[in-house]
């Protein structure tokens, strides 16, 4: 399928998932963090997924190749991010399985019927609006930093979209994690499931996979951790599982 490229934009081949993806030169591209979500989040066939703040589109294409959902309905807020994410869809041939739909996740209840969703995910911006330092390019910026969502609206909109027992899977950083009980709990949404991620077996982790079911009973399984190298500059032996390398 062929599709129109815009000014400073490419088209990355993923051989291993057999998936191509539009993406700016120098605008926000994914990486690990969401190749990671789409692996740990458990989609089923037949299943209807939401992706608040798809960005890329990258998490949808990914969940497309594990199994055969019923569809996938791609938020996202930006315009012209939203529009490559559609170009990608296109260039896969799945417009059939995935909308890409340029909204705000916040206006949820105005735009989609309630416990509509089997499963919900979301790679949402890490950073609250004064913390570290800002991207000047504005793409990157909201990417990165809680400029148009806040963590409180992902988990009020994830909740609003799932029918009960349905599960909600993110992708965030630990030293947050004491604010995403309190969102969820606020949500009516039950951790399930956390699996840290570590860089190697030397540092901390810097990041945390997350599993919630709504209105679910409490109790937390914590997974094995994951690292993402064994030595210098060589994947563990999962992250080449995860990757099809």
């Amino acid at each position: 399928m062929e599709v129109e490229l815009k000014q400073n934009e490419h088209i990355d081949f993923l051989e291993q998932w057999n998936k191509k993806i539009i993406q700016k030169d120098k605008g926000f591209c994914f990486g690990i963090d969401a190749v990671l979500l789409a692996d740990f989040a458990s989609v089923k066939n037949g299943d209807t997924v939401f992706d608040l703040g798809t960005g890329t589109g990258i998490i949808p294409l990914l969940i497309c190749s594990k199994c055969n959902v019923k569809k996938i309905n791609a938020l996202e807020i930006q315009s012209e991010v939203a529009d490559a994410a559609a170009r990608s869809v296109k260039l896969n041939c799945l417009e059939e399985k995935i909308s890409v739909l340029n909204e705000d996740i916040k206006n949820v209840r105005k735009n989609f019927s309630a416990n509509s969703a089997n499963v919900v995910v979301s790679n949402p911006p890490y950073m609250k609006t004064l913390q570290g330092n800002v991207n000047p390019y504005e793409e990157k910026a909201i990417s990165r930093h809680e400029i148009l969502c806040t963590l409180e609206d992902v988990a009020d909109s994830a909740s609003y979209l799932l029918n009960t027992g349905g599960k909600f899977f993110m992708i965030h950083r630990p030293e947050r994690l004491a604010e995403i009980c309190d969102a969820f709990k606020k949500a009516k949404l039950e951790i399930k499931r956390l699996r840290f991620v570590y860089p190697d077996a030397n540092k901390n982790a810097t990041m945390v996979l997350i599993e919630a079911v709504k209105k679910a009973k409490s109790g937390i399984v914590v997974e094995p951790p994951l690292f993402v190298y064994k030595d210098k500059n060589v994947f563990t032996d999962e992250i080449n599982r995860i990757y099809k390398r």
